[in-house]
């Protein structure tokens, strides 16, 4: 059980590099809006090698932690347990903290992405693409695998990452279709298309974007908006962007660290859109 709003009052997130995350953004306006006046939430540089040690040193007054790259896979060995979601793909986002000292890992991407869809119409869909196969790829796959009744075409740059994504395909227990990034234009035909890539990766496809497309989901989210997401909506395709990504995903997160349900999201998505305005 997550611990109550009166157990714990520090959070924080952790990663490297960890300065332009808006998660304190996110966070803050949620226990601002909840009254939660003595809760804190910090951001922490912490790698690899760094994080043992930052565990070590937690104390009683923490309720949970927020990860990002590159300590999603390394957390995991200093947990008491993951859920089954944050299994299926070695990642863990969210880590909470229980009045009995247990340390319990989740994945909030995965569910994030689809609240996120669900929250611009999308609930299921027949087919679906995915564009790159890096990190973010494999949260991408597992949560097309509650929505997408048929086959997910991945687009790749190599053959390990197809190797990959297969394996992760398999684990799924997903029809997937591996396709070399040289066709990458024929993804934009997709009745959803998930953009998992680095910055500039998708912007010599915005010129390829059909007349009528549908559903671009963009995990991008800063600089917003991408060429391709710029495009897409230029023709009336619906857009999804890393923003609604990281606030779905941070609600569940303060869902979760302190006990109360729901979580602000209409304020959250105002504090997020005015520190991107402010940057």
């Amino acid at each position: 059980m997550p611990p109550l709003a009166t157990d714990r009052h520090r959070a924080a997130v952790l990663g490297s590099p960890i300065a332009h995350s808006l998660s304190p953004v996110l966070h803050r306006a949620a226990y601002a809006d909840l009254g939660l006046t003595d809760w804190t939430y910090d951001r922490f540089d912490v790698d690899e090698a760094a994080l043992p040690g930052f565990f070590a040193e937690l104390g009683p007054e923490w309720a949970g932690l927020s990860l990002t790259m590159p300590l999603k896979r390394a957390v995991i060995p200093l947990l008491d347990g993951i859920s089954e979601t944050a299994a299926s793909v070695d990642a863990v986002n969210t880590v909470v903290f229980g009045e009995d000292g247990r340390k319990t890992g989740d994945n909030t991407d995965i569910p994030g992405i689809v609240a996120a869809l669900r929250e611009h119409g999308v609930e299921k869909v027949e087919t679906a693409a995915i564009l790159g196969a890096g990190a973010t790829a494999s949260s991408a796959l597992a949560a097309l695998a509650r929505i997408c009744t048929g086959e997910v075409s991945v687009y790749v740059r190599s053959e390990a990452r197809a190797a990959e994504m297969r394996g992760w395909a398999e684990r799924l227990d997903v029809d997937v279709r591996i396709v070399d990034w040289a066709r990458a234009e024929e993804a934009l035909h997709a009745p959803l298309v998930v953009a998992t890539t680095p910055a500039g990766a998708t912007d010599a496809l915005a010129t390829a974007v059909p007349e009528r497309p549908a559903t671009l989901f963009d995990v991008l989210y800063d600089p917003w908006p991408t060429a391709l997401a710029a495009r897409w909506s230029a023709y009336g395709g619906a857009v999804v962007s890393g923003l609604d990504l990281l606030l779905h995903q941070a609600v569940l997160q303060v869902e979760q660290m302190t006990g109360r349900a729901p979580a602000p999201l209409v304020a959250m998505r105002k504090a997020g859109e005015r520190a991107l305005a402010d940057r």
